[in-house]
C-alpha cells in the first residue's frame, strides 16, 4: 500500500473522531434525561434491557457503515435480517450448540446475500441501490415462503441466554463490543484504509495499488455478515420471527450512519460512531414513551434530532475549514 493512501487517511480519521465525540455527548445528553424522569434506568436490569434493545440497530447500522465507507447503500438489509429472523423462528436449535450453529447459519445467510451484492456492484458495476433493492426483494419473498404471517418461536436458550446479564454485563453488550473491537482492528489493515481511499477518491486509490473490485465486494460482504448477526439479535430480543422482521431497521440504520458523522458521500466515517448513533435513537424512543409523547410522533423527533446533529456537524467542519485557510 504506498504512502499516498496511508497519509490521504488521516483526515477522514480526524472527522471520525470528531464525530464520535459529538454523538457521545448528545448520548450522555438524553441519558441523563432519560436517568432524571426514571431513576431506575441505572440499576443493572434497566441498563442490559436498554442494551438489548440497541444491539439488533447498532448491528444493522455498523454494517450499513461498511457499505457508505465505499460509497455505496445497502437496502438488503431488511431482506437478510427478515430471513435470518424467520429461519430462527421456524428451524429452532436449542442448547448452546444449536445457539452456534444457528449463528453461523445467520452469518452464512448474510455473507452470501452480501457476495452476491458485491457481485454486482464491484464486478458487474450496477448501481448499489439498483442491486441492493433487488435483493432485498428475493429475501423478502424468502422469508414469507418460509413464514407467511409473525409466528414460530425462536430457541428458548438463545432468547433467555443472549439476552440476560454474565458477570453482571449484558451478553448482547458484549457481542457489540466484539464487534467493535474487530472493526478497530481491521480499520487499520490494508482493508480498512483502502475502503476509506475508496470512498474519498477511487480513481486515485486504483492509481495508488488499490484492488477497488475486491474491497468493493469485501464491504459488502461485511456489511451482510453484520445484518445476519443482527437478525441473530433481533430473534434473541423477540423470540418469535416475522417476515417483515427487518423493515423498521432499514430508514434507522441510515439515520444511525448519518447521526453518528459518517458521511453518505463516502470515505468519512466508522462503525463505532455509527453504533453510538443507534443507541442515541434507541434512547430517543424510550425517553420519549416514558414522557407519554405517543408514538407517532417518534419518527418526528428522531428525524430533528438527526438534521439538528448533521447540521451542528457540518457547522463545527466549515469552521475548522476556515480556521485552517
Amino acid at each position: 500500500m504506498s504512502g499516498s493512501v496511508h497519509s490521504g487517511n488521516r483526515r477522514p480519521l480526524a472527522s471520525y473522531i470528531k464525530g464520535s465525540v459529538l454523538i457521545c455527548i448528545l448520548y450522555f445528553l438524553l441519558y441523563a434525561a432519560y436517568v432524571a424522569q426514571q431513576p431506575r434506568a441505572l440499576n443493572a436490569g434497566a441498563i442490559a434491557n436498554l442494551v438489548n434493545n440497541t444491539v439488533p440497530l447498532a448491528l444493522a447500522a455498523a454494517g450499513q457503515a461498511f457499505v457508505v465507507i465505499v460509497k455505496g447503500f445497502d437496502l438488503s438489509l431488511a431482506g437478510v435480517v427478515s430471513v435470518t429472523n424467520v429461519v430462527m423462528a421456524v428451524y429452532p436449535l436449542e442448547g448452546p450448540g444449536g445457539a452456534f450453529a444457528s449463528l453461523i447459519i445467520c452469518l452464512a445467510i448474510g455473507a452470501v446475500v452480501g457476495a452476491i451484492n458485491g457481485w454486482l456492484v464491484a464486478y458487474l458495476r450496477i448501481q448499489s441501490i439498483a442491486a441492493t433493492l433487488a435483493t432485498m426483494i428475493v429475501c423478502k419473498g424468502v422469508a414469507l415462503v418460509i413464514l407467511d404471517a409473525p409466528g414460530g418461536s425462536v430457541a428458548e436458550w438463545v432468547s433467555d441466554e443472549l439476552t440476560d446479564r454474565l458477570f453482571n454485563l449484558p451478553v448482547s453488550g458484549m457481542i457489540l463490543a466484539l464487534v467493535v473491537v474487530v472493526w478497530l482492528l481491521v480499520r487499520r489493515t490494508d482493508l480498512g484504509i483502502s475502503m476509506y481511499a475508496i470512498g474519498a477518491d477511487e480513481t486515485a486509490a486504483a492509481l495508488s495499488g488499490v484492488n477497488v473490485r475486491w474491497v468493493r465486494f469485501m464491504a459488502f460482504v461485511s456489511a451482510g455478515m453484520l445484518f445476519g448477526l443482527a437478525g441473530y439479535m433481533l430473534s434473541a430480543q423477540t423470540a418469535t420471527g416475522s417476515p417483515t422482521a427487518g423493515d423498521p431497521l432499514l430508514m434507522l440504520s441510515f439515520a444511525a450512519v448519518a447521526l453518528g458523522g459518517t458521511s453518505l458521500s463516502g470515505g468519512k466515517g466508522g462503525l463505532f460512531a455509527s453504533i453510538v448513533g443507534a443507541a442515541t435513537l434507541t434512547l430517543l424512543q424510550k425517553l420519549l414513551f416514558s414522557s407519554g409523547v405517543s408514538s407517532f410522533y417518534t419518527g418526528i423527533f428522531q428525524g430533528a434530532v438527526l438534521i439538528l446533529a448533521v447540521v451542528f456537524s457540518g457547522l463545527l467542519s466549515h469552521f475548522a475549514i476556515g480556521r485552517k485557510a
